[in-house]
């Protein structure tokens, strides 16, 4: 087969061209926010829209195209369905072994009061849980326990979406950060230390947000203290690990450092002055926690940590090597270095390698089933027992896996295919606007993509490439990627389908679209002004040749 160049203007009209690549997008809005659709008929509907668009406009060929879909589906059933499927595993190993109550008393130990679980649990343990392996693993992990503590269904997906927005950055032990170093061949404690030079400065009022969701605004005021200690110490970790260790502790350590501050916190310096429900919830037991003894509780939390434990330690580059030597990686045929790439997209023409990548050991979901094949026996499940819970939450999960992998379909195709690209350039039009709408840039990316590192992948050469033309820091907007990128974490259809999942509310994805696309945006927008403050106020503050301690 010849290799097939990209056409970014396929019309002839950029106007035309760039409405026609966002088809896709806005046939997948469309059903979920309008007509309020299930995520996963409405990713199938968004993946034949993007399949049309591909042949019928971008004229890519019929067997390249069917290689970047079968390539999306590789690398969505691996990389994140699988994840999920373990994720859930894990917590419907504790519900069923009856430890789940224990870990709802152990939380109540340190506060009844459901702002402070909030804190604890979709914060600071899913930005641990982010760091470790991502994947959908937060959202899915903290959402099914906090349904299991009683939070309303509907609200806990909410919250546990935007709570797992700053930490996505340097998710899955810093995994964005070594992809924007991949693209663009720029430092990677530049690009570390400038995105932890952004998104501390939200993190100090994503506690405050998260709580004005749950609660009213006195309500909010009661706790001022917890969430100003909740975000300072997360924010003050993550600008230090990033800006003089490294980018792929930053989450990990981010996370237990602020669950250690605040369990000591809301223990021994600080509780608020009433204890706070959900509307219409009976009051708490009391000294219910007390009965429950240090082993007791580290029993009922074993899976979530042997969770954390596993999912590090197979994050760890000589474990990941290790594993990989198992792993199935082959060209994708008709399709490896057969995409051309070309200016002004990439300095010069470029192949686009395109891999099949098997790497059934290596993902964190293998990690994490493993924890859970552990946990079952561990919380006295029988070995049988545990395969079929297993076989239950695979199966209640299928609808979900079914629209994870028809996103990854279409996020594969509109990346061979130009579409990306070609929306990509309609934004760069915005000339001394760039630092504002390039960081939107990246916020489309990661909502269509549903990963940081996938927005960077595809956007992060074009960033640099546009701000090395306009004058910018290339630094700067490489950044702006990935930290605008995270707050459309929240709004790409794996993240709604995985929140709506864990919380029994599958059908559900276009309410809960519409509900969190205002703070995604929201969001977004107050992070492209920081970029904007870099750009053109602060630029001395944008590093160049920076070096960890």
């Amino acid at each position: 087969m010849h290799p097939w160049l990209q056409n970014f203007n396929p019309t002839g009209n950029a106007a035309l061209s760039t409405i026609a690549a966002a088809i896709p997008v806005c046939t997948l809005f469309f059903f979920l926010a309008v007509l309020r659709k299930p995520a996963w008929l409405a990713a199938v509907y968004a993946f034949i829209a993007g399949l049309v668009i591909a042949l019928a406009v971008f004229h890519m060929p019929v067997t390249m195209a069917a290689g970047a879909v079968a390539d999306g589906l590789v690398y969505g059933w691996f990389r994140i369905a699988w994840v999920v499927v373990a994720a859930v595993f894990i917590y419907e190993v504790a519900v069923e072994s009856g430890q789940f109550e224990i870990i709802k008393q152990s939380i109540g130990g340190i506060s009844d009061d459901r702002r402070l679980q909030l804190l604890l649990v979709a914060f600071a343990f899913g930005a641990l849980l982010e760091g470790a392996g991502g994947g959908g693993a937060p959202v899915a992990v903290c959402g099914a326990m906090m349904i299991g503590l009683g939070f309303p269904p509907f609200q806990t997906a909410l919250l546990c979406l935007l709570a797992n927005s700053a930490p996505v950055a340097y998710g899955g032990l810093g995994n964005p950060v070594r992809t924007l170093v991949a693209v663009t061949g720029l430092p990677e404690a530049d690009f570390s230390a400038m995105i932890g030079r952004i998104l501390p400065i939200v993190v100090l009022i994503l506690p405050f947000w998260l709580m004005r969701i749950l609660c009213k605004t006195r309500d909010v005021l009661e706790v001022w203290p917890g969430l100003v200690v909740c975000g300072v110490t997360f924010g003050s970790i993550q600008f230090f690990w990033s800006n003089f260790m490294g980018s792929s502790l930053v989450d990990i350590l981010g996370g237990i450092g602020t669950l250690l501050v605040l369990a000591f916190f809301f223990g021994k310096v600080w509780q608020p002055a009433n204890v706070w429900r959900i509307e219409g919830e009976a009051p708490p037991p009391k000294k219910a926690a007390e009965r429950l003894g240090t082993g007791k509780i580290l029993l009922a939390w074993s899976p979530f940590l042997l969770l954390a434990v596993l999912v590090v330690l197979w994050g760890i580059p000589s474990v990941t090597k290790t594993l990989d030597l198992v792993s199935w990686k082959q060209p994708v045929p008709g399709l490896h270095l057969q995409v051309i790439r070309t200016p002004p997209v990439v300095p010069k023409a470029y192949a686009e390698p395109a891999l099949f990548d098997i790497s059934w050991l290596s993902t964190p979901g293998t990690g994490a089933f493993i924890a859970g094949l552990i946990a079952g026996p561990l919380l006295g499940l029988s070995f049988k027992r545990t395969i079929q819970v297993f076989i239950r939450s695979t199966w209640r999960l299928r609808l979900s896996v079914l629209a994870i992998m028809a996103m990854l379909g279409l996020g594969y195709l509109t990346r061979y295919c130009g579409m990306d690209a070609t929306m990509g350039m309609a934004m760069a039009r915005s000339g001394v606007m760039f630092p504002f709408f390039g960081t939107l840039i990246g916020w489309l990316g990661v909502a269509l993509s549903g990963t940081d590192a996938g927005s960077n992948a595809l956007f992060g050469s074009f960033q640099v490439i546009t701000a090395n033309k306009l004058g910018l820091s290339p630094i700067l907007m490489g950044a702006a990627n990935s930290a605008g990128g995270v707050m459309g974490k929240m709004i790409a259809a794996q993240s709604l389908v995985i929140g709506c999942a864990v919380t029994g509310q599958e059908g559900k994805e276009g309410l809960l679209f519409r509900a969190v696309l205002k703070h995604s945006i929201a969001l977004a927008a107050i992070v492209a002004l920081l970029v904007l403050m870099y750009a053109y106020v602060f630029p001395g503050a944008i590093p160049n040749g920076h070096h960890y301690w």
